[in-house]
């Protein structure tokens, strides 16, 4: 009798090679839509480049060998160096020469949506890389507050080239750029910063710990400190103009959940080399556009976390059989499936809306009221679906989603990460409230782009919102609530606008009813055709 017990039937044969751009009809009609079929090309090559097994494998092996910090060198200098593993800086390598961190800014027209399509296919492979790239796309807007810095830093930020070095500006290729502002003490509340600085001559020296900086290695970060005025932006850089390290200590890294190729950590500033950035005293009002910018590529990258989810959940249960059959064709598996399939489309529409309207900021108000409004619903509602989406497409998988070769795993750990970064779930939802209120016009943009799609459900979401919008009292402990329905609604109207008709109705019908948030995925009613529904997701 045979001893051999490791015969392997009934599992899903290896993805392989496929194109993560090319492949995907939802985003290259979105791209036709938004004035950005310029990428077309770009977004080909790194499409190729995500779905290769070479790239998955560096995004495997850059999560399971993460970040060392070496603090001193063998003769015990003080070196405050991180080591990353060679697939990280090959995964930088690519992104950054690919311009996922800079094309948005060397567009006339179209520029951040063509640039939502290469960061929505980057984050379908890889997240840790995501933080530093989306850092140094953000910051462009910031240098504008500091003219002098910015023609040296400008170029070399927008440089499609990675230099991982520890060098001075001027013998770097590129340079990437980093954040610190939280603090132990304060957290979301910048306003709490105690970090000192003292001015010497046309800069700045900085005393104080900061409790997250992310990305350590980069090449300059803006940050803030206190001084006479109060709370004030700065720029540290890694390398100082004489080619010395600036004192920037790395007193830990921290041991994330998630995101675990990329470094995060604790610093402390102590006489630590900065200029300075904007006005004295406004230093929270400058770096919050910084925020603003990260923010709406959290949105982005969430729409390909869950493209990448929905992808691997179609993969398994169109090979896996059970019972007879394979799992797409039972119908509570194809139910899921189908709902999964809604969401993750719903979530890329929102993302490209989102992206039309920071490339309209510039010349038409309306579209910067949307923008402004529209970043921290969209931000809050799809931080809070991608973990659903993340268990529900792991799921799927059963025991094989929940291992650590799946990358289901990772996007498991990476779900609730975006939700923290950048504000909370209430911080958002209280900034959604001040974007709203900010004008007499904000809201009424936002209904009018909403009302685009005539709907009666989509009508009432919007009226409940504008209700308790109107009860000031009411407005913030409700305002999660009021959230809610304006993403749920824009989403439904994007959904009825440029989705299949089945697609978009079956939207509206599972999600805009009173009773839907009480319901899990794969709950849509009987009747629908779920085939029809998971089968438009899939790669063409």
């Amino acid at each position: 009798m045979s001893g051999d017990t490791h015969d392997v039937s009934n599992q899903p044969p290896p993805r392989g090679e496929y194109d993560a751009f090319s492949g995907d009809t939802w985003l290259r009609d979105g791209l036709r839509r938004t004035s950005a079929a310029w990428v077309d090309g770009a977004a080909a090559d790194l499409g190729r480049f995500v779905g290769s097994a070479t790239a998955r494998h560096h995004a495997l092996l850059a999560n399971r060998h993460g970040p060392r910090l070496e603090t001193h060198d063998r003769l015990g200098h003080r070196i405050d160096e991180v080591e990353y593993h060679p697939s990280y800086h090959a995964l930088m390598a690519r992104a950054i020469g690919a311009g996922v961190h800079s094309a948005a800014w060397k567009r006339e027209r179209g520029g951040f949506a063509g640039r939502a399509a290469l960061f929505y296919l980057w984050n379908q492979l890889e997240q840790g890389t995501a933080c530093p790239v989306t850092m140094t796309f953000a910051s462009i807007p910031i240098f504008a507050h500091a003219p002098d810095l910015a023609r040296e830093w400008r170029p070399k930020v927008l440089a499609d080239a990675y230099d991982s070095r520890l060098a001075p500006l001027t013998e770097k290729s590129g340079v990437t750029i980093g954040m610190a502002m939280t603090e132990k003490q304060g957290g979301s509340d910048l306003r709490a910063v105690q970090t000192a600085a003292q001015h010497d001559g046309s800069a700045y020296r900085l005393t104080g710990h900061k409790w997250f900086c992310s990305a350590p290695m980069s090449d300059g970060f803006f940050t803030l400190a206190r001084q006479a005025e109060g709370v004030s932006c700065y720029f540290v850089p890694r390398t100082l103009p004489d080619g010395t390290r600036n004192t920037l200590l790395i007193q830990r890294l921290k041991e994330k959940v998630g995101n675990r190729s990329n470094a995060s950590a604790e610093i402390e500033y102590r006489d630590t080399f900065a200029w300075p950035v904007g006005e004295p005293g406004r230093g929270i009002a400058t770096l919050i556009e910084m925020a603003h910018h990260t923010r709406f590529d959290i949105v982005v990258g969430i729409a390909g976390m869950m493209r990448s989810a929905l992808d691997e959940a179609l993969h398994h249960a169109t090979h896996r059989a059970a019972f007879g059959k394979t799992l797409s064709e039972h119908a509570l598996m194809g139910n899921v499936l189908a709902d999964l399939a809604l969401e993750a489309e719903a979530a890329l529409l929102l993302a490209l809306r989102l992206a039309a309207a920071f490339d309209a900021s510039r010349d038409d108000p309306r579209e910067r009221e949307l923008q402004r409004a529209l970043t921290p619903v969209a931000k809050y509602w799809l931080c809070k679906r991608m973990t659903a989406v993340a268990v529900e497409a792991m799921e799927c998988l059963g025991g094989n989603g929940y291992v650590e070769e799946s990358p289901l795993a990772r996007l498991y750990r990476e779900a609730p990460l975006n939700g923290i970064w950048e504000g909370s779930a209430n911080v958002i939802c209280l900034d959604a409230l001040r974007a709203l209120g900010r004008s007499p016009d904000a809201f009424a943009v936002l209904a009018a782009e909403i009302e685009f799609a005539p709907d009666q459900r989509i009508r009432a979401r919007l009226d409940a919102a504008r209700s308790l919008l109107a009860d000031p009292a009411a407005a913030e402990s409700g305002a999660r609530t009021i959230v809610e329905a304006l993403a749920l609604a824009a989403q439904a109207s994007l959904m009825k606008r440029y989705s299949d008709p089945a697609a978009a109705e079956a939207f509206c019908a599972s999600r805009l009813d009173d009773g839907w948030g009480a319901r899990s995925l794969g709950t849509l009613a009987a009747g629908t055709d779920f085939r029809a529904l998971w089968t438009r997701a899939e790669r063409r």
